[in-house]
């Protein structure tokens, strides 16, 4: 009894009688856990997941409609100076159309339906939504048959393409293509990846220099200048690629063919200019 009794005390004294416990809980103020701060990103991501969330047609006109509202008549007149067909664009300047990609959030299946919609802008839109993990090589193709301006082609490459692990097989095939601008694409594409691929070794550059010098012929506007962006753009990566970029272009700026010889004389001027020395300086 004894025994008892001091055990009693005890789990009194330390309030685990049920008493005590019942006692305890009328007293002891209960704390309240602080909510989150919402953050813009917070917001953004949940207004992203409700989007997500709609079936594709409601997805699609929203997306269609967010494009709309920021068109000009005025942008939309002025792109025919820059070559960009306007009959299936509602004028909406690139840093709008980012912008709605950022509110939007990845999404394959309405990069898709945006791509199918024939939209100027809608496609801009595409190249910035889909995921690359889940672009396909048949869906590379077709888009790359769809391309009729540099805009859309440069943009889809620059912004999605090259973040695919098939970029550098597409290099290849399009490159042999006769088509403008699917030969543009592999070009541009080339051009992208020497900016935005930060693990890719030379090989795959110099095997890029080689299609340069390949292709550096075709006199079609939009296939020479893509040559020639590429063959700057891999001429900048680093020292090794300059020198190989620079015997290239050599090359090319001694062919008796107009085509070549622009494409090397315009790339030799930007590689032995001030700016790129300075970028390849830094580089270490």
């Amino acid at each position: 009894m004894a025994r008892t009794a001091t055990t009693d005390a005890i789990s009194r004294a330390a309030g685990k009688t049920p008493a005590a416990k019942k006692a305890a809980a009328k007293t002891t103020p209960v704390k309240k856990v602080a909510a989150k701060p919402r953050t813009p990103a917070s917001e953004r991501k949940a207004a992203q997941a409700a989007f997500a969330a709609l079936p594709l047609p409601q997805r699609l006109a929203q997306a269609l409609d967010a494009l709309r509202a920021d068109a000009s008549a005025d942008y939309r007149d002025g792109m025919a100076r820059f070559a960009i067909p306007n009959d299936r664009a509602f004028g909406v300047p690139m840093a709008n159309i980012q912008a709605v990609a950022k509110r939007l959030g990845r999404d394959h299946a309405l990069a898709e339906a945006l791509w199918d919609s024939g939209w100027y802008e809608a496609r801009l839109l595409a190249a910035y939504l889909d995921d690359p993990a889940l672009v396909s090589a048949a869906q590379m193709d077709r888009w790359a048959r769809g391309f009729d301006n540099w805009a859309v082609c440069d943009t889809v490459c620059f912004a999605l393409f090259d973040r695919s692990p098939l970029a550098w097989r597409k290099i290849e095939q399009w490159a042999r293509r006769e088509d403008e601008f699917v030969r543009r694409a592999a070009f541009a594409l080339l051009a992208s990846k020497s900016v935005h691929d930060k693990q890719a070794g030379d090989a795959p550059f110099l095997r890029g220099l080689e299609l340069v010098e390949t292709y550096a012929f075709d006199e079609r506007n939009f296939v020479k200048k893509a040559v020639n962006w590429a063959l700057r753009s891999v001429g900048k990566r680093n020292v090794a690629l300059r020198a190989a970029a620079l015997k290239t272009a050599t090359r090319l700026a001694a062919s008796q063919d107009a085509a070549p010889r622009w494409n090397g004389k315009d790339a030799l001027r930007e590689l032995n200019g001030a700016a790129a020395m300075r970028r390849l300086a830094r580089q270490g």
